[in-house]
């Protein structure tokens, strides 16, 4: 058994017309008869419609008189150059009047008769200019009604709009005394289904004038599925038809609401009785409606704009705060409840890196905290909106009525920079013209048994109670978001431009620095030595000095060795910067070895026990790799060189495409609260005053790694240190 959607039903060629008109089709370029409605035969005088196929109207000049000498068909070429546009004319057939329309569509030109009614109550004012003087948009659609009864004068008349999915609810309303209200209430999407919604923007009038009459079929030899999209007597989807008689209405007429070139609505009229309009009414009442149209697009236009300018005036307000700081979380804490209130929310959460700062009515910490965790692993654009978040995640997160609506703005999502706006729950009822759950019958067509969604038989008013969203986030929210986005990004770049002429100014002293580095190592390093040698002399000559003068000399000495070797360090620094570097795949046994020998000896610890475990090979710069285990292993020996029994262990291994060494020793530790300065120059440990150096070290070894791209950490405790040093693998 097949299953049929409403929106599956093939309304365009339902293969028959209403019964208010007649219908010929003659080939766009033959003008041969094609097709024809069955009671054509009913106004013009022919003994045998299958006479009629394949022959020109001009064939029966006797029958056709009228209709061949009308100014649309003396000029069909004129009038059908362009697809789907329609064309007006009077004629009479037999002694009576019909209103005759003409177009093309799709390789067939349609000609459409209909008889010409009278309407002795019309009466039309020059209300349609009040359609620009309203003050509010309910007024605008309450006018047309208004001006509409008066030409169509429907039982019922209503304007109907569509909602974002689909559905639509009654904004307006103008009905007879003795019928019950429709005003506010909603109807589902299958009411009118999409391919319906996509036939109201082509055809924008619609009649059905009598539902309980016979619909007249077309008769064809050639087109099996005639598309009757244009024709204004197409017949009506059985569905359809069902569903004005269940509404208690045996007519009805609806006029498209286009803004914008998009359907926003309906005017729908409903009449107990069955009503026909002429033809030339309901262009006036379509006449109307653009009206009307165009002066709620005016007023939205007016209204908008008006937003804009105040929108502006807040952002430029806002973004004078921003520029106060230099720093963009500081701009964005500082004004949080002014960029909360930008959208509307209830709540604010804004995020950089780790911190959250939160105000107005926000989830927890914790919360905020899963839902950043599930933000970055569902959304894909920088900007995600929701008003269904607390129904659709609210379990899987914990969520709370305080999340029942999201935004969240990814300022910068590798930074885990992001602002989150929240709505509460709102209690939510809606009320619907019957219940909108879909009813399923059995239906035969064509000998085959089907499954239709059946037209509701009640239209008895139905509340529905719907949790976990919030009120929705509008366009003007969106605006005001892309506002937020606009100014942090122009604050953003304006940071941007500090910071970049700072690193200017930076890298600019650095180079000062970098060469006032190189002319202290080298030009300083002669008048040290002459001083050394001096000082070397003197201590020779002076056998019969006193042993306290000795020291003296002695002391200048080892302070001009401790000075020459600063100078030598802070020159391996500037070089460590800017020398250029070759990466290769190295073998580090060899030299690690020659290290721990020469250290050894340099401070005097011959007993050191130094255990050389696994040596991988490395990803590294050859004379950069030396300085690096120099520098480290140096430091193992001599701050464990006064132990009873000082030890080194040296070991490297395999991880993933890493190669991790660790050099550690029993030494005399570092002190948690010297972690902070631990590779910055010249900075020494509290306990480390005994020990010979000058601070100099750690930060070669810190920056040579940054440069071959690998890194440096330390673990330390009473017992000792193990410094870790992180290479590529090769």
């Amino acid at each position: 058994m097949n299953f049929v959607e409403c929106h599956e039903e093939p309304i365009h060629i339902p293969g028959y017309i209403q019964s208010f008109g007649y219908l010929i089709g003659i080939d766009a370029e033959s003008h041969s008869i094609t097709f024809f409605s069955k009671n054509i035969e009913d106004i013009f005088n022919i003994e045998n419609v299958e006479l009629l196929f394949d022959k020109k109207l001009t064939d029966f000049p006797e029958v056709f008189k009228t209709l061949i000498n009308s100014d649309i068909y003396r000029s069909l070429p004129n009038f059908t150059r362009r697809e789907n546009e329609t064309f007006f004319d009077k004629i009479f057939i037999e002694g009576k009047q019909f209103h005759l329309s003409a177009f093309r569509s799709k390789g067939n030109i349609f000609l459409e008769f209909e008889k010409v009614l009278l309407n002795p109550n019309k009466q039309i004012t020059n209300k349609y200019d009040n359609f620009y003087i309203v003050d509010n948009d309910q007024e605008i659609w309450d006018q047309l009604l208004n001006t509409l009864s008066n030409i169509v004068n429907y039982d019922r008349m209503m304007v109907y709009k569509f909602m974002m999915d689909g559905s639509g609810k009654v904004v307006a309303e103008k009905t007879n005394d003795n019928l019950e209200s429709y005003l506010g209430l909603h109807y589902p999407e299958s009411d009118i289904p999409i391919q319906a919604r996509e036939l109201y923007l082509k055809k924008r009038k619609r009649i059905f004038s009598n539902v309980y009459s016979e619909p007249v079929p077309l008769l064809s030899r050639n087109l099996e599925n005639i598309d009757l999209t244009y024709s204004t007597s197409r017949g009506m989807s059985p569905i359809h038809g069902q569903y004005i008689k269940n509404s208690g209405a045996s007519s009805s007429f609806s006029i498209s609401i286009i803004i914008d070139d998009y359907l926003w609505g309906l005017v729908t009229c409903q009449n107990s009785e069955p009503k026909h309009i002429d033809l030339e009414d309901r262009v006036q009442a379509g006449i109307f409606t653009a009206l009307a149209s165009n002066a709620y697009s005016s007023f939205k236009s007016k209204n908008e704009l008006n937003y804009r300018l105040q929108l502006n005036e807040k952002s430029t307000q806002l973004k004078t705060e921003f520029l106060k700081h230099n720093i963009l979380f500081d701009s964005l804490t500082d004004n949080k409840a002014e960029i909360r209130d930008f959208l509307e929310a209830d709540g604010l959460a804004v995020i950089s890196e780790e911190k959250i700062i939160t105000d107005g009515a926000t989830p927890n910490v914790a919360t905020i905290e899963k839902i950043i965790e599930w933000a970055h692993e569902y959304t894909e654009d920088n900007i995600y909106l929701s008003r269904s978040f607390l129904k659709d995640h609210g379990e899987e997160l914990g969520l709370d009525e305080r999340a029942a609506g999201v935004v969240i703005y990814f300022v910068e999502r590798s930074k885990n920079n992001i602002l989150i706006w929240f709505r509460k729950e709102f209690d939510e009822h809606i009320d619907w013209a019957g219940n909108p759950e879909k009813n399923i019958e059995v239906v035969y067509r064509d000998g085959e048994e089907k499954k239709m969604v059946s037209p509701r038989t009640s239209f008895k008013l139905f509340t529905e109670d719907i949790k976990g969203n919030s009120k929705r986030w509008s366009s003007r929210n969106i605006a005001a978001l892309q506002a937020v986005r606009d100014l942090i990004l122009e604050t953003s770049h304006k940071n941007y431009n500090t910071i970049k002429r700072l690193n200017d100014e930076l890298k600019k002293v650095n180079e000062e620095l970098d060469s006032f580095s190189y002319t202290i190592s080298h030009d300083l390093g002669t008048p040290l030595t002459v001083m050394k040698l001096n000082a070397q002399m003197l201590l020779k000559t002076l056998n019969d000095t006193s042993e306290k003068s000795r020291n003296k000399i002695n002391s200048i000495i080892e302070e001009i060795d401790s000075m020459a070797e600063m100078m030598h360090d802070v020159l391996q620094l500037s070089r460590a910067k800017h020398s250029e570097i070759q990466l290769e795949g190295l073998d580090t046994l060899y030299t690690i070895e020659k290290i721990c020998e020469n250290a050894k000896i340099t401070f005097g610890t011959p007993e050191s026990e130094i255990i050389i475990g696994d040596c991988p090979k490395v990803l590294a710069d050859k004379t950069m790799l030396h300085q690096a285990f120099l520098n480290i292993i140096n430091n193992a020996i001599k701050y464990s060189s006064q132990q009873e029994n000082p030890k080194v262990e040296i070991e490297g291994i395999e991880d993933d495409d890493m190669v991790i060494y660790r050099i550690s020793d029993n030494g005399i530790g570092i002190p948690q609260e010297n972690k902070h300065k631990m590779f910055k120059i010249f900075n020494r440990m509290d306990n480390a005053k005994k020990f010979k150096g000058n601070g100099v070290g750690l930060s070669i070894v810190h920056r040579i790694m940054k440069r071959i791209g690998g890194n440096v950490d330390y673990e330390s405790s009473p017992a000792g240190t193990s410094f870790i040093l992180t290479f590529k693998k090769p």
